[in-house]
């Protein structure tokens, strides 16, 4: 039976007051130390860490292999904006509409926006979607899958291995929390990924439902002030399993309990011991000029550059100095430039390691102008002189 905290959505300041961890039941085999600050979490693995250090909280068990479920359509959503663009029409094949398990109703010849499909995977599970992505994406699903796998590698997700694209139970199938986390913190820096975990409602035509309606079934959306995603697993095997995520004061956290007793109390509690033990420091700020870099054959010998979003570290209680940024920019770039476009990135490093980063953007149109342009005014200006 999951337990609901007992609050109510009207008043988010008024969550923070109310809310009380209940007593930890008799887990058969679950053994917490009596130095866990956080004595009451039923989930056999959890964790809660910043998605800019990658700075870790809160830790039980996070390197335990268990099975994620769901969790996984973490990364097939990575994937799938990395490789894929939203407006692409996927063609539902009838390998994918008839996937076992969780649904979004997808039916063989549905031609539905890859962005669309991408929300409604992650908001009610679907695992016929997970199919017509990887299709779409790799052309077949072991094809899909290892591009999964070589993605976690390089997250460094090392303890990680997936078999396929929804979670569905395989003894080959597995992950950790510590890994589930750093996926998750990874998909922060995606554009859109964002936009998608975050949704709460949404109506397309394509959905099935008379109302067609889609309502996310992570509910965490709704009870924890600043939620902003991630997703719901559970299978038999894996027990409940949950990855959230919650944005205050500018600091982004992820948390992950795995095979939890109560996972929205746990997911809350882990949520509230992260955001209590860390404060804010502030990098860069969203549209700030960070610096400038040099233009080739432009009408401008050089162009500022912005911070496309606002890059917040955390410190935790007690700790200084770990954290620093570096600018990653070019030593010139070619005109003609558009504003908005990608120039360079701040990237914050804790403990002399990369982690988190955020875009630079030209913060103006810069014209290409050559030596022939300039030869050519040159000859225009003498002609006038004369005459």
């Amino acid at each position: 039976m999951i337990n609901f905290p007992q609050m109510s959505p009207v008043s988010a300041e008024m969550q923070d007051k109310v809310y009380v961890q209940p007593e930890r039941p008799d887990i058969p085999g679950l053994v917490v130390s009596p130095a866990d600050p956080l004595q009451k979490l039923t989930a056999r693995s959890a964790i809660v860490m910043d998605t800019v250090t990658g700075q870790v909280l809160y830790e039980r068990d996070i390197d335990t292999r268990r099975y994620p479920a769901s969790t996984t359509k973490m990364m097939t959503l990575i994937v799938a904006l990395e490789h894929g663009r939203l407006d692409d029409i996927v063609t539902v094949s009838k390998h994918a509409e008839g996937v076992e398990g969780s649904t979004l109703w997808l039916v063989q010849g549905d031609k539905i926006p890859l962005g669309e499909l991408l929300t409604g995977m992650m908001m009610h599970s679907g695992n016929d979607a997970t199919v017509a992505v990887a299709e779409h994406i790799a052309g077949s699903v072991p094809a899909f899958v290892e591009m999964m796998n070589e993605k976690a590698a390089e997250i460094g997700a090392y303890n990680t291995h997936f078999v396929n694209p929804n979670g569905l139970p395989d003894e080959n199938h597995y992950t950790t929390a510590f890994d589930l986390a750093k996926i998750a913190a990874y998909g922060y820096s995606l554009p859109h990924f964002e936009e998608i975990v975050s949704k709460q409602e949404v109506i397309y035509d394509w959905v099935k439902d008379p109302a067609k309606k889609l309502r996310n079934e992570n509910q965490m959306l709704w009870l924890y002030r600043g939620a902003n995603g991630v997703k719901t697993g559970y299978t038999d095997a894996a027990g409940r399993c949950l990855v959230s995520a919650a944005r205050r004061d500018g600091m982004q956290l992820v948390a992950v309990v795995l095979d939890s007793y109560y996972m929205w109390n746990d997911s809350i509690a882990l949520l509230d011991y992260g955001f209590q033990n860390a404060r804010p420091k502030t990098l860069v700020k969203k549209g700030e000029v960070v610096t400038k870099v040099e233009v080739a054959d432009g009408r401008q010998d050089e162009v500022e550059l912005v911070a496309a979003e606002s890059l917040v570290a955390v410190e935790k209680l007690g700790e200084t100095g770990k954290v620093e940024k570096k600018l990653e920019i070019p030593e010139e770039v070619a005109a003609p430039i558009k504003k908005g476009n990608v120039v360079g990135k701040v990237v914050c490093y804790y403990d002399g390691k990369r982690q988190g980063a955020i875009y630079l953007l030209a913060a103006k149109d810069v014209e290409y102008y050559s030596f022939w342009d300039n030869l050519l005014n040159w000859w225009r200006e003498f002609w006038k002189g004369i005459f």
